[in-house]
Formats: structure tokens, sequence, C-alpha cells
């Protein structure tokens, strides 16, 4: 069973995606704030983590740059799930080393568990769907 850890600073949309992913046979965490999550992440080891980028205390670009400098946990892929829309952004959340960026509003929980499952699958291959190999 895959673990998801959801930084999310909103509840209802936490509790949702919880429920989505639970639903979907995956064991699912939950953090309400940029410290939470990264507390979480280096105690609980998560498969994957699904990270917003505005939330208190740390805003998900500083957790992005903390997780990917920190070499216990830099090769657990985060996915941002945000409705921040800007190409910047993105960018900037990718070159952070992001897997994905995820905007909200435009994608239904059910597409965003259907992204997570293919990432996960290619992380068990050994490669990162989407991204070419060396």
């Amino acid at each position: 069973m895959s673990k998801v850890l959801v930084i999310e600073d909103d509840p209802l949309l936490s509790r949702m995606y919880q429920i989505i992913f639970s639903s979907n046979g995956y064991e699912v965490s939950v953090a309400s704030d940029g410290e939470d999550g990264l507390d979480k992440i280096r105690s609980q080891r998560p498969d994957l983590v699904l990270l917003d980028i505005m939330m208190p205390k740390l805003n998900g670009m500083e957790v992005l740059r903390k997780i990917k400098s920190d070499p216990e946990v830099r090769n657990i892929p985060v996915v941002v799930l945000t409705n921040l829309a800007g190409n910047t952004d993105v960018q900037a959340a990718l070159e952070l080393g992001a897997v994905r960026y995820i905007i909200k509003s435009e994608n239904k929980p059910k597409q965003v568990e259907e992204i997570v499952r293919g990432i996960l699958a290619g992380y068990t291959r050994g490669d990162i769907p989407g991204v070419p190999a060396d």
C-alpha cells in the first residue's frame, strides 16, 4: 500500500483528498502547514507528497526546497497541487524538483489520484513518467 502525504491548509480540501486516496487503497496522512508537513515527511517517509503552495508557517516552495536539499528524503516525489497558475510558479516548482505541477481548479480529485497512481507506478519501475532518462 502506497503512502501519500497531503500538505494542505484548507481542511475541506485536505479531507476530500484524504477520502479520495483512502478509498483507492492508499495510506494517507495530512499536514495543515509546511512545518508539520516537513516533520511528517521525515518521520513517516511517504511514497509521494501532494504539496500546496500557499500555506502558513512555511509555504510550499520553502517546503519543496527543504525536501530536495535533504539527502534523507530528497528522492520522495513531490507533486505540487495548487491554484497558483502562473508560468513562473510552475517553472520554479519544477526547477526545485517537483515531478508535476497540478492546478486544483483544472483537475477533479479523481484525475489527481490517477496522476499520482501513474507517478508511483513509474517510480516503482525506476523512472518518472514523462521525464527522459539521462
